[in-house]
């Protein structure tokens, strides 16, 4: 995640979710799975002209961005579903300054015939490989709620029908702060306090490596040609 701040608006860029990589184990109601989101089920997403919003925790009525103002741009690449934001929540905007900003999420429906179930052979555990999926929403996620796992989760709303809410976040990808106030001046946030054990937290993010030119992101080059199978 990267975040610029300016005067009277922030801009948050970076990878909501990667695609074609299986999630770390899941609960849901019916017990532990796997997910993974296909290659292309974001484009196909995209491509139903829905006027996806970006929110704060999954919070409806805290729309920061939507895609019909121009607000909120999303495209999926090789890599994954991208998205840019331009805010100007008075509230976000401060977050930012203060490092407070931690991630990216989102909710979806799934639609008929998107879902390929499976067994994963390294689990033994039911895998959900989402080739299609109805993209409700992107969030940004403070640090209430810091993600922890490419996966999802299930709400239920007030209408009883479910929305899936997937925790995505590239594993060591950092979160960087650009400060345009102050020329050149980048800094990486801290990452979040482990959990006690026994309490359900979302993992933090691990904290960069930083020169005195800046950060190094040598370490980060491996996984995104992994990602995208070179």
């Amino acid at each position: 995640m990267k975040v610029n701040i300016r005067a009277d608006t922030v801009e948050v860029e970076g990878y909501v979710n990667s695609v074609e990589r299986n999630s770390k184990p899941l609960l849901s109601r019916i017990g532990r799975f796997i997910e993974r989101i296909c290659k292309g089920a974001f484009a196909r997403a995209l491509g139903r002209d829905r006027d996806v919003m970006c929110l704060l925790n999954h919070d409806r009525t805290r729309v920061l961005a939507r895609q019909s103002d121009g607000t909120l741009d999303l495209t999926e690449d090789s890599i994954g579903l991208h998205a840019r934001a331009i805010i100007t929540d008075p509230e976000v905007i401060e977050k930012a300054k203060n490092g407070d900003l931690v991630g990216w999420s989102f909710g979806f429906e799934d639609v008929p015939g998107g879902v390929e179930q499976g067994i994963d052979q390294d689990t033994q555990l039911p895998i959900r490989k989402v080739r299609d999926l109805d993209l409700q929403e992107v969030s940004i996620l403070d640090r209430r709620k810091t993600p922890a796992y490419d996966g999802t989760l299930v709400s239920v709303r007030d209408d009883g029908s479910e929305v899936l809410i997937s925790e995505a976040l590239l594993d060591d990808s950092p979160i960087i702060r650009v400060d345009e106030s102050v020329e050149g001046a980048v800094e990486a946030v801290d990452p979040v306090e482990e959990p006690v054990e026994g309490e359900t937290r979302e993992q933090p993010e691990q904290e960069s490596e930083q020169t005195p030119e800046g950060i190094d992101y040598s370490r980060f080059e491996k996984m995104i040609k992994d990602m995208k199978g070179e």
